[in-house]
Protein backbone atom coordinates (compact mmCIF):
# COMPACT_ATOMS: atom_id res chain seq x y z
CA UNK A 1 0.00 0.00 0.00
CA UNK A 2 1.14 3.92 -0.69
CA UNK A 3 2.27 5.24 2.31
CA UNK A 4 0.83 8.23 1.36
CA UNK A 5 -2.61 7.00 0.98
CA UNK A 6 -2.27 6.15 4.50
CA UNK A 7 -4.77 7.77 7.22
CA UNK A 8 -2.08 9.30 9.55
CA UNK A 9 -0.41 10.71 6.36
CA UNK A 10 -3.84 12.47 5.29
CA UNK A 11 -5.06 13.33 8.84
CA UNK A 12 -1.79 14.56 9.25
CA UNK A 13 -1.87 16.91 5.37
CA UNK A 14 -5.49 18.14 7.27
CA UNK A 15 -3.63 19.58 9.81
CA UNK A 16 -0.91 21.50 7.84
CA UNK A 17 -4.36 22.43 5.26
CA UNK A 18 -6.08 23.98 8.28
CA UNK A 19 -2.68 25.29 9.95
CA UNK A 20 -1.97 27.18 6.93
CA UNK A 21 -5.34 28.59 5.94
CA UNK A 22 -5.67 29.72 9.59
CA UNK A 23 -1.94 31.49 8.86
CA UNK A 24 -3.49 33.23 5.70
CA UNK A 25 -6.81 34.51 6.67
CA UNK A 26 -4.84 35.85 10.35
CA UNK A 27 -2.19 36.94 8.25
CA UNK A 28 -3.28 41.07 8.66
CA UNK A 29 -4.04 40.76 12.22
CA UNK A 30 -1.03 42.29 14.46
CA UNK A 31 0.76 40.34 16.04
CA UNK A 32 2.46 42.02 19.25
CA UNK A 33 4.79 40.91 21.31
CA UNK A 34 4.68 38.11 24.26
CA UNK A 35 4.07 40.52 27.35
CA UNK A 36 1.72 43.04 24.91
CA UNK A 37 -0.08 40.42 22.93
CA UNK A 38 -1.84 41.57 19.60
CA UNK A 39 -5.07 40.17 18.33
CA UNK A 40 -3.60 38.05 15.91
CA UNK A 41 -1.22 36.26 18.74
CA UNK A 42 -2.55 33.28 19.62
CA UNK A 43 -4.37 32.55 16.75
CA UNK A 44 -0.79 32.75 14.56
CA UNK A 45 0.91 30.69 17.59
CA UNK A 46 -2.26 27.83 17.33
CA UNK A 47 -1.58 27.64 13.52
CA UNK A 48 1.83 27.26 13.84
CA UNK A 49 1.15 24.21 16.50
CA UNK A 50 -1.19 22.67 14.10
CA UNK A 51 1.50 23.24 11.39
CA UNK A 52 4.20 21.24 13.59
CA UNK A 53 1.81 18.56 14.70
CA UNK A 54 0.90 17.75 10.95
CA UNK A 55 4.28 17.70 9.75
CA UNK A 56 5.17 15.09 13.06
CA UNK A 57 2.17 13.29 11.88
CA UNK A 58 3.13 13.15 8.38
CA UNK A 59 6.64 11.94 8.97
CA UNK A 60 5.40 9.12 11.62
CA UNK A 61 3.52 7.88 8.77
CA UNK A 62 5.84 7.65 6.70
CA UNK A 63 7.87 5.61 9.10
CA UNK A 64 5.33 3.52 10.46
CA UNK A 65 3.65 0.83 8.92
CA UNK A 66 0.81 2.33 6.82
CA UNK A 67 -2.88 1.86 7.94
CA UNK A 68 -5.44 2.18 4.65
CA UNK A 69 -7.99 4.28 4.27
CA UNK A 70 -11.70 3.11 4.34
CA UNK A 71 -14.37 3.67 2.10
CA UNK A 72 -16.56 6.66 3.62
CA UNK A 73 -19.73 5.94 5.43
CA UNK A 74 -22.05 8.02 3.67
CA UNK A 75 -24.80 7.54 6.48
CA UNK A 76 -23.00 8.75 9.55
CA UNK A 77 -21.39 11.84 7.68
CA UNK A 78 -24.85 12.73 6.54
CA UNK A 79 -26.72 12.37 9.56
CA UNK A 80 -24.39 14.07 11.92
CA UNK A 81 -24.32 17.17 9.17
CA UNK A 82 -27.93 17.07 8.73
CA UNK A 83 -28.31 17.21 13.10
CA UNK A 84 -25.84 19.80 13.18
CA UNK A 85 -27.45 21.98 10.56
CA UNK A 86 -31.05 21.39 12.58
CA UNK A 87 -29.68 22.26 15.74
CA UNK A 88 -28.04 25.48 14.14
CA UNK A 89 -31.20 26.54 12.63
CA UNK A 90 -33.58 25.37 15.90
CA UNK A 91 -31.46 27.25 18.33
CA UNK A 92 -32.65 30.78 17.92
CA UNK A 93 -36.19 30.05 17.33
CA UNK A 94 -36.74 27.38 19.50
CA UNK A 95 -34.09 27.27 22.03
CA UNK A 96 -31.24 25.03 23.73
CA UNK A 97 -33.46 21.76 24.23
CA UNK A 98 -35.70 21.73 21.69
CA UNK A 99 -32.30 22.20 18.89
CA UNK A 100 -30.47 19.48 21.50
CA UNK A 101 -33.01 17.03 21.50
CA UNK A 102 -33.59 17.27 17.65
CA UNK A 103 -29.93 16.83 16.89
CA UNK A 104 -29.37 14.22 19.16
CA UNK A 105 -32.18 12.27 17.58
CA UNK A 106 -31.04 12.82 14.20
CA UNK A 107 -27.27 12.08 15.00
CA UNK A 108 -28.13 8.85 16.81
CA UNK A 109 -30.41 7.79 13.78
CA UNK A 110 -26.68 7.14 12.33
CA UNK A 111 -25.85 4.35 14.64
CA UNK A 112 -26.83 1.01 12.90
CA UNK A 113 -27.30 0.14 16.68
CA UNK A 114 -30.20 2.53 17.50
CA UNK A 115 -31.92 1.94 20.94
CA UNK A 116 -34.57 4.44 21.56
CA UNK A 117 -33.82 4.04 25.61
CA UNK A 118 -30.55 4.91 25.22
CA UNK A 119 -30.96 7.99 23.18
CA UNK A 120 -33.30 9.16 25.49
CA UNK A 121 -30.94 8.98 28.27
CA UNK A 122 -28.50 10.69 26.22
CA UNK A 123 -31.21 13.73 25.50
CA UNK A 124 -32.06 14.32 29.25
CA UNK A 125 -27.76 13.56 30.53
CA UNK A 126 -26.87 16.45 27.85
CA UNK A 127 -29.95 18.51 27.73
CA UNK A 128 -29.21 19.06 31.81
CA UNK A 129 -25.50 18.87 31.28
CA UNK A 130 -25.59 21.90 28.65
CA UNK A 131 -28.16 23.73 30.89
CA UNK A 132 -25.67 23.72 33.73
CA UNK A 133 -22.93 24.93 31.79
CA UNK A 134 -24.35 27.54 29.51
CA UNK A 135 -26.87 28.70 31.57
CA UNK A 136 -25.87 28.22 35.10
CA UNK A 137 -22.23 28.09 34.83
CA UNK A 138 -21.37 30.17 32.55
CA UNK A 139 -23.97 32.74 32.91
CA UNK A 140 -24.88 32.55 29.04
CA UNK A 141 -27.95 34.82 27.84
CA UNK A 142 -29.60 31.81 26.07
CA UNK A 143 -33.18 30.77 25.96
CA UNK A 144 -33.48 27.42 27.07
CA UNK A 145 -37.30 27.40 25.88
CA UNK A 146 -37.85 29.88 23.98
CA UNK A 147 -41.30 31.61 25.31
CA UNK A 148 -40.38 29.74 28.70
CA UNK A 149 -37.24 29.47 30.37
Amino acid sequence: MNRFLSKDFLSGLMFIGFGLLALYFGQKLALGTPVRMGPGYVPRMLSLILLGLGVIICIVALVTTPEPVEKPQWKPITLVTIGVVCFALLFERAGLLPALVVLILIASLANDEFKLVEVIGNMVVLAALCTLVFKVGLGMNISIIRGVW
